[in-house]
């Protein structure tokens, strides 16, 4: 239990890293997440054949994935931009409001009651936020495509709790990165007819490293190692390490990026109640729902 446990801190390190390697490679945002979708979706291709596992779908299903697989490409693309546009510390205090769009979204979408709980962490989530954004008011840009990108995150997330219930989790990614990739070789098509850029698909030789490293190792082993150990280990396990991202990511910016990753006491402030809102959040689901489960075996016992 104990290897699993230090499996799964390990894979959340490696989510941490990507914001890094974004600013490492050298691409555009797009081109990046392009090379990024394109070797993973062989990557996961690969993957399936060898573990042999049927990856066909009927054309419905298929273009529903391939759909939210246009929001994974939004998001990874506004990750990397504001990874760009900022500092890493700043796009990752950004991310950390993941956990408020979905609590946001889930009501909305799964038709699901908001929590008083969640409202409240929300708020103070939010409060962090703008301690955040007047620490480092230069990089105001930065921190509002990070939080958009959070939400692009959560939007495909919680559309994938129903996806989830009809196809293996190998079987979807797959799916989603494939319309990720075609979304972005559409898009890269038609850009110059509009005025963009001709798209920039010569990476450097280090770039490939990274890349190898971005799309073989923080996508597809990062992915599906960790759908292995949720077979082990609890829901609640996964997902309050998963919540600790950030913090990995902003100390491993620090030793990698150094000064330029110093920033404002008022900065690390404001990350400070956005994470401690992050982290709290499943405590209290969890408590939430040890309170409900004697009141509804209560009720069982009445009806019978």
């Amino acid at each position: 239990m104990l290897k699993d446990y230090l499996r799964l801190h390990f894979i959340v390190f490696l989510w941490g890293f990507t914001a890094i390697l974004g600013k490492l490679i050298s691409l555009p945002p797009v081109e990046l997440v392009f090379y990024r979708t394109l070797i993973a979706s062989v990557g996961l291709a690969m993957l399936l054949s060898v573990r042999q596992q049927p990856w066909r779908l009927p054309v419905g299903q298929a273009l529903r994935l391939l759909g939210i697989g246009v929001l994974v490409a939004a998001h990874w693309i506004t990750f990397f931009l504001a990874a760009r546009l900022s500092s890493v510390s700043v796009c990752l205090a950004g991310m950390a409001t993941l956990a408020l769009w979905t609590s946001l979204l889930e009501p909305l979408l799964l038709r699901k009651k908001f929590q008083a709980y969640e409202i409240l962490l929300g708020l103070v989530a939010m409060a962090g936020l703008y301690l955040v954004s007047q620490a480092e008011f230069d990089q105001l840009t930065g921190l509002a495509v990070a939080v958009l990108s959070a939400g692009l995150s959560a939007l495909f997330s919680v559309l994938n709790v129903k996806q989830i219930q009809h196809h293996p989790p190998l079987r979807l990614t797959l799916y989603e990165m494939a319309g990720a990739c075609l979304s972005i070789i559409l898009f890269l098509i038609v850009r110059p007819a509009f005025g963009g850029e001709l798209p920039m698909l010569d990476p450097k030789p280090l770039d490939w490293l990274w890349l190898l490293v971005l799309a073989g190792v923080c996508t597809v082993y990062a992915f599906s190692a960790s759908v292995e150990l949720m077979k082990r280990l609890s829901a609640f396990a996964v997902n309050l390490t998963i919540n600790l991202e950030p913090i990995y990511g902003i100390a491993l910016a620090v030793v990698i990026f150094g000064q330029q990753e110093k920033m404002s006491p008022g900065f690390y402030a404001g990350t400070l109640l956005i994470l401690v809102s992050v982290l709290v959040h499943p405590l209290l689901d969890q408590w939430v729902q040890r309170r409900r489960k004697p009141a509804a075996e209560a009720v069982s016992v009445g009806e019978r």
